[in-house]
């Protein structure tokens, strides 16, 4: 006896196997019917077949199966996700259209100041890398007891790129001194210069103060550097380094950066070194937590360096002790409070355009700004100090550090700051408005510092002067000085002729006088 299964069992049977396709099941179903020849006490129970066979068919096998893989995983975890919400599955016009309906929404909502969509902050997120977090992932890659990852670790405590500028604006203000001869060594040369020695001291205990403010900056807050994604990944936040260790670096610093700046320069500018560490990690630092006016504190240290800079060149042609108030304190200082009222006013639409974009993550961790505590205000301190550099530019020229040449080149600069600031107060830092502010800042400030060198008061009449042959006003008294004292005594003094002597014209006697004279 024979059992022949219906032809429906051996098709639905085909189209749970693994090893076929739909095409290849229906040429089966339609072939003909297998007979087989089996006793029936011998034949499997239909139970026991679908058993063993695999009923799970893997995703995307048959060619009719355009899902996608995400499509199917966000399936199987209970999403209602719709397929053509992905622009991977829609035409090329379509999506073209969603992109065109999405930059409308933003900047419809820009310009009511509503919320921005969802990954709005993603697209104004311009910051550059942070360096200190950069440093901290390369010292990763070394072994735990090696130089190398020591030394960047320590590095990135130090903040590498705000240090490098604190130290630019220092140099700057050296340099534009009001003096003779641009830069070069004072050793057995009468003309007075600045020294090269000075400005070594002047760098390197700089660099080492800030780098002291900073360490003592990340020791005061690593908890709410954890909330932070520009400052999760500092060492002290990975526990990468004691705090400890930390802080014996930064009083290593301090005394390091102080004591050179006191012997190697004035104790004047050591004074405003340590000043500027007390302000930046005991006024500023714990003023974030309490009150936006935090931002001002900051301003008032991102403007001592030039001042530390300007003392340091005063220093070497003080007649007195060089005290604070002989070196800043005078008429010919003026020149130095206004660079120093130049890197005041830059810290505010650098700084607001910068926390704007992260304004989110200071709400978060605690941190009192203006980017989110008052937005409008925040765009108008932007727009107010960037003003403030079209006066502090002439000012410059007016005081005889720049040439007024610098007032015609530095207004471009100057334009282009406000132009961004008054967009950054127009879209109040939406659609792109943040970005453009923030990058206009950071090349405002070595374009002015460049313009004012090359531009500096009489350089270029030295520079022609020396090339040309001339001689200078300081060499013509040299002369003079030079034929009295060869004169001897009985001889007939030479008859040198000032130029800057006034020449009486001769005296014609009347004829009585001539003859009384007689």
């Amino acid at each position: 006896m024979s059992f022949r299964p219906a032809g429906n069992v051996i098709r639905s049977h085909l189209r749970q196997l693994d090893a076929l396709c739909w095409r290849c099941a229906r040429q089966s179903s339609r072939s003909n019917t297998v007979i087989i020849k089996r006793p029936l006490s011998h034949a499997p129970a239909l139970r026991q077949v679908f058993k063993s066979t695999s009923v799970r068919l893997e995703a995307g096998y048959f060619a009719s199966n355009e899902l996608s893989s995400s499509t199917i995983q966000a399936r199987a975890a209970g999403t209602n996700q719709d397929v053509k919400s992905d622009l991977h599955h829609l035409p090329p016009h379509r999506r073209r259209q969603k992109r065109q309906k999405d930059r409308e929404n933003a900047a419809r909502d820009g310009a009511s100041g509503l919320a921005p969509p969802p990954g709005e902050h993603a697209t104004e997120d311009m910051l550059p890398a942070n360096a200190s977090s950069t440093l901290t992932t390369e010292s990763t890659q070394h072994p735990s007891s090696s130089l190398r990852r020591q030394l960047a670790l320590y590095l990135s405590l130090s903040k590498p790129r705000l240090t490098v500028l604190v130290v630019l604006t220092a140099m700057a203000p050296y340099a534009l001194y009001p003096v003779p001869d641009f830069i070069s060594p004072s050793f057995g040369l009468d003309t007075p210069s600045l020294s090269p020695l000075t400005l070594a001291f002047l760098t390197t205990g700089t660099a080492l103060c800030s780098a002291s403010a900073n360490t003592l900056n990340m020791l005061y807050e690593p908890r709410w550097d954890a909330m932070m994604s520009r400052t999760r990944n500092r060492p002290l936040v990975r526990g990468l380094l004691s705090q400890r260790k930390a802080l014996a670096f930064a009083v290593l610093a301090a005394l390091t950066g102080v004591g050179g700046l006191y012997f190697g320069v004035n104790p004047t500018v050591a004074f405003l070194g340590a000043a500027n560490i007390a302000l930046y990690a005991g006024v500023y630092t714990p003023l974030k937590r309490v009150s936006w006016l935090n931002t001002w504190a900051g301003a008032v240290v991102g403007g001592i360096p030039p001042l530390m800079g300007w003392a340091a060149a005063a220093g070497e042609y003080a007649t007195g002790d060089g005290t604070f108030g002989e070196l800043l304190l005078t008429p010919e200082s003026v020149g130095g409070w206004l660079l120093a009222a130049l890197l005041f006013a830059w810290q505010f639409p650098h700084f607001m355009a910068l926390s704007w974009s992260i304004r989110d993550e200071y709400k978060k961790a605690g941190h009192q700004m203006l980017c989110w505590v008052n937005p409008a205000r925040n765009a108008r301190v932007a727009l107010r100090y960037s003003l403030a550099f079209l006066p502090i530019s002439a000012a410059l020229c007016f005081v005889g550090v720049t040439e007024w040449a610098f007032a015609l080149t530095s207004l471009p600069v100057n334009v282009w700051l406000v132009r961004e600031a008054l967009r950054f107060k127009r879209h109040q830092g939406f659609q792109g408005s943040a970005r453009g502010l923030f990058w206009a800042s950071v090349w405002h400030l070595p374009a002015i510092m460049v313009l004012a060198l090359v531009q500096k008061k009489g350089m270029w009449q030295r520079v022609w002067r020396s090339v040309v042959g001339e001689p200078t006003p300081e060499d013509e008294e040299e002369e003079y000085d030079d034929d009295e004292d060869d004169w001897v005594e009985g001889e007939e003094a030479p008859v040198v002729h000032d130029p800057k002597a006034v020449v009486a014209p001769p005296v014609i006697l009347a004829p009585s006088h001539r003859e009384e004279s007689k």
